[in-house]
């Protein structure tokens, strides 16, 4: 496995494959990445991960200072999983400063967007010169990120990108809470208290599942359980999985049937962030 900081070397070291799998990191890395990254040994037959930090999506007072950086341990962790490992400075990445930005769709100012402005425009601009210089035939990102997951494969959709977007799926502690860099942050009685996050999504999903299609009144509840344990919420959505809009009254056609349910809510000085998906079937 290759260690590779520079955009020039990669070009070299990728100009000769027909089949690249590429899954871009911010590093720190867990068992939620490495099976990402297992996953795309299935799809090319040089596989290649990136760790890099990107500035341009964190805000102001959010955590970029402080974001755990393990490269050492994160390519020791890579090794026999990946054939390259792009971990650029951020002057190889933004040589001068970045005035291009990819305008993300309306939807990215909505759930994790309305208190995190300007996130998901950093994300997608460095996500478009990740694939512009990997140029991969296929991408994998996870779907614990499920919102950034959407927005990714509009990205790829809308501009004609000749890369396939896989989303892999949220791998989690055995008590459920979705595997995260940040879940380092919590302190032991945290730690216990982080998956009612994803108990709380079960039990909508749960209720949907037998019948209960009052959506903001799920949602309500969601919060103000969550809120009186201790949690600074966000928010509980539930939307369509299609584009996640609002989910309106069921209906019989498929996308108004196939549903996520979101959340994003603080815990300490920890932001956690889960989803669960359901299906409404006859």
């Amino acid at each position: 496995m290759q260690v590779i900081h520079t955009i020039a070397a990669l070009r070299a070291r990728l100009g000769t494959e027909r089949s690249v799998a590429f899954v871009p990191t911010m590093g720190n890395l867990h068992e939620g990445h490495l099976n990402l990254v297992r996953q795309a040994r299935e799809h090319g037959s040089c596989v290649v991960a990136s760790i890099f930090v990107n500035p341009l999506q964190f805000g102001p007072s959010e955590d970029f200072d402080k974001y755990p950086r393990t490269l050492e341990a994160d390519c020791a962790k890579l090794q026999g999983l990946a054939d390259a490992v792009f971990a650029p400075s951020i002057n190889e990445m933004y040589p001068t400063q970045q005035t291009v930005f990819i305008e993300p769709p309306p939807i990215a100012n909505e759930l994790c967007g309305a208190s995190r402005p300007g996130h998901f425009r950093g994300m997608a601009t460095v996500v478009l010169k990740l694939l512009n210089i990997v140029q991969p035939q296929i991408a994998l990102f996870g779907q614990k990120d499920y919102q950034q997951l959407h927005i990714i494969r509009q990205l790829a959709a809308q501009l004609d990108l000749p890369v396939r977007i896989v989303g892999g799926e949220t791998v989690r502690a055995a008590d459920g809470l979705a595997l995260s860099s940040r879940n380092q942050y919590l302190n032991e009685s945290e730690r216990s208290e982080a998956v009612f996050l994803y108990r709380t999504l079960q039990g909508i999903r749960q209720a949907i599942l037998q019948g209960e299609h009052d959506f903001e009144q799920l949602q309500k509840r969601a919060v103000e359980v969550l809120a009186a344990r201790g949690w600074l919420v966000d928010y509980v959505a539930v939307r369509n999985q299609s584009d996640l809009q609002p989910a309106g009254p069921v209906k019989s056609d498929l996308a108004q049937r196939e549903l996520v349910i979101l959340a994003a809510a603080r815990l300490g000085n920890t932001r956690l962030l889960d989803n669960v998906e359901v299906c409404l079937v006859d």
